[in-house]
């Protein structure tokens, strides 16, 4: 009589299964190792002088060590760890990024679609999104404190002056890729869609919105990049509680390893936001239009 023996694999452990995705990805985990250390390396050579202003790699996490230890302290006001730091540019960064979305998809849907719209808007718009973020900050500034909407909600004109830097610098990418995927969508499905005499919003869901996804979300990512630039810049001279104010004033009180450990983790965090929305969009995004 035979009788059926059933072996049960082991499941693998955490660290086996690290060890396994590090030995299939050696060199894409490997060369960048390489190239850190030698990036450290070289930073520390050129640092190592004791009359060099900037601090090598060693001093910068030695006199840094309070706060990659403890990022979450706070002693009130602007005196708070680089964990509430990010949280408080990155609260700016949704609102104002949300909001550049909205009016971006919505705008360049409406100029995708309206010929006339176009050719008078565009211009304008080719001129608007070459300007400096920091350039709309003065007149953000004179504006919302002459008028400042949100007053009567505790909003100071300093935030919302943040906020429309964000949202002015973040909405140029993805209303002009709204457009130019409405453009894009190819002439057969729209005589499909008059053939078939789709109601606008049956139009809009099924055809319009499918063949511009793929351009509105390359508008998203470069749109997310850039309002993570546009609010560490306003943070500096606004004032208020974010990385950006972080790091101007660790810079006047001649902290320079703050900053760096600062600048670090601003990078990291946009590059966070990058890969998010970039994983966003490889989701909803149909495989055929990618």
């Amino acid at each position: 009589m035979a009788t059926n023996i059933t072996v049960s694999k082991k499941s693998k452990n955490p660290a086996t299964m690290l060890l396994d995705m590090v030995q299939k990805n050696r060199r894409k985990v490997i060369r960048p190792l390489v190239a850190i250390v030698v990036l450290l390396v070289i930073w520390q050579i050129l640092c190592s002088s004791p009359t060099s202003s900037l601090p090598g790699p060693i001093k910068a996490v030695q006199e840094s060590w309070e706060l990659i230890i403890n990022p979450f302290f706070d002693n009130g006001g602007t005196d708070k760890g680089l964990f509430w730091q990010i949280a408080a540019s990155l609260q700016r960064v949704a609102i104002g990024f949300t909001l550049a979305a909205i009016l971006g998809i919505a705008l360049g849907i409406l100029v995708g679609t309206n010929s006339l719209m176009y050719d008078a808007l565009d211009p304008l718009f080719q001129v608007f999104r070459t300007i400096p973020p920091l350039a709309w900050l003065p007149i953000a500034l004179g504006v919302f404190q002459q008028f400042n909407p949100f007053e009567g909600m505790g909003v100071k004109a300093n935030e919302v002056s943040a906020l429309f830097v964000i949202l002015i610098t973040a909405i140029w990418p993805i209303l002009i890729n709204t457009t130019v995927g409405v453009q894009q969508i190819p002439q057969d499905y729209r005589n499909v869609a008059r053939v078939l005499r789709l109601p606008n919003q049956k139009y809009f869901w099924k055809i319009l919105l499918p063949s511009s996804v793929p351009y509105i979300f390359t508008g998203l990512r470069i749109g997310i990049g850039l309002s993570w630039l546009a609010i560490v810049a306003a943070e500096m001279l606004v004032g208020g509680v974010g990385i950006g104010f972080f790091i101007w004033d660790a810079y006047n009180s001649s902290r320079l390893s703050a900053v760096i450990l600062a600048v670090l983790y601003v990078g990291i965090v946009g590059l966070v936001l990058d890969r998010a929305v970039g994983f966003i969009a490889s989701k909803v995004v149909p495989e055929e239009r990618k």
